[in-house]
């Protein structure tokens, strides 16, 4: 068994731990018991999950067991970590739905049975039923006011307000880790940078009841080398979901990424040896258009399969490359009659959010039917813009749609 620290070290993973020395020597014992948490507040996991869903495949092929921690209960109040309002409250029966799609998701990446299978638990099991003055009698007195207030996800929220109910959260996450230590053997606490707080405070809560063996490691966020978090895009998450994010969208988004965030998303979004990462990452000019669609395949294969990123790939062929790829996955959108509006036509395809940045899309210059220029806002398409059954609009170099009768 590798120690899986040494890889995630490698891959660029490690941002913050406790007691690395003792981290690495529990690797070497043998399967530990980790375990990584996922708020349920949509249907499906986005690209600020991926790098947790990489680490627990990660850490799952080096022997050790995950324990993928839904929080159905915390999510009922939300985490204040990077907020700067409170979420909106969730029912039960949205978050059971949520919790149901993330299985789906997270099965693409881990092994549910073995030896060391990943079990997936919902911390509403246990927290909602709590009694509220046993668990502030219990947990609360290990907590000091003062340290939570200088904690960065608390104290960025004090001037536009912040509410007891939020405060409450540390207490929450820390106990699910005390929970998951007594009834699940578990050793070790994992997450994004951003939880490094709350992390920190289950690591201190499992000690203060007397176990010494409890850490705690975060990993960097997925952000560009300007520190901006990728995976956003015009409208919005990229989305794991290919009925809310298409896998020819999929694909494209990581197509474009800069030049200098290659090795960033080789290293921590493929399984790609890391002497191939370093030899696709060096390469200059126009050859780090290679490593590009390497990534862009790799990655859109790892969520939507095989097949998927071979139909984004010949897509994407077809509109940049020349080669007479085919481009019937290209995102496609139904149009009622040939008789619309340019204007229509681009909201209809997704390009613009509203007919009034249609408009302004248009008149700049942006939008092409057919690889001619529309600067005409009143222009209508007709039975000869789609000669070929379909018509092909395009925003800018990189945002295409078809459009079929």
């Amino acid at each position: 068994m590798s120690n899986v620290f040494d890889i995630l070290e490698e891959r660029g993973y490690v941002e913050q731990l406790t007691d690395e020395k003792e981290v690495r020597a529990m690797f070497d014992k043998g399967s530990i018991p980790f375990y990584i948490g996922f708020d349920p507040t949509a249907d499906s996991l986005h690209v600020g999950h991926f790098v947790s869903m990489m680490v627990a495949s990660h850490m799952q092929k080096c022997g050790h067991k995950p324990i993928i921690l839904i929080g159905g209960g915390t999510a009922s109040i939300g985490d204040p970590s990077g907020k700067t309002d409170m979420r909106k409250m969730m029912t039960r029966e949205v978050i059971d739905h949520n919790v149901a799609c993330f299985k789906v998701q997270l099965s693409k990446f881990l092994d549910f049975e073995g030896d060391n299978a990943a079990i997936i638990v919902n911390n509403a099991d246990w927290l909602c039923n709590l009694n509220y003055i046993d668990f502030m009698r219990d947990i609360g007195s290990k907590f000091s006011v003062n340290r939570m207030l200088a904690a960065e996800c608390y104290k960025s929220r004090l001037d536009t307000g912040l509410t007891f109910l939020e405060m409450g959260y540390m207490l929450l996450q820390s106990y699910d880790f005390l929970y998951l230590y007594d009834h699940y053997g578990c050793k070790l606490e994992m997450g994004g940078n951003d939880q490094w707080s709350n992390i920190i405070g289950g690591v201190e809560l499992v000690r203060k009841i007397g176990h010494s063996d409890a850490y705690g490691l975060t990993f960097r966020l997925l952000t560009t080398k300007e520190g901006k978090k990728m995976g956003k895009t015009e409208k919005g998450a990229l989305w794991l979901d290919p009925e809310k994010t298409s896998p020819y969208e999929f694909y494209q988004y990581w197509r474009n990424i800069d030049d200098a965030d290659v090795r960033t998303v080789l290293s921590l979004l493929t399984f790609l040896p890391m002497d191939e990462v370093n030899r696709l990452s060096n390469l200059k000019d126009e050859q780090i258009n290679e490593a590009k669609k390497v990534a862009a395949f790799e990655i859109t294969k790892l969520i939507h399969g095989e097949v998927e990123a071979r139909k984004a790939e010949e897509a994407a062929s077809a509109l940049f490359g020349g080669n007479g790829g085919s481009i019937e996955n290209m995102p496609c959108e139904k149009v009622d009659s040939t008789s619309i509006s340019i204007v229509d036509a681009v909201v209809t395809a997704k390009l613009a959010p509203s007919k009034g940045q249609a408009k302004t899309l248009i008149s700049q210059g942006a939008v092409t039917l057919n690889d001619e220029k529309i600067s005409d806002i009143g222009y209508m398409l007709s039975d000869k813009d789609f000669s070929e059954g379909y018509a092909i609009l395009r925003k800018g170099k990189k945002n295409y749609c078809k459009l079929e009768k």
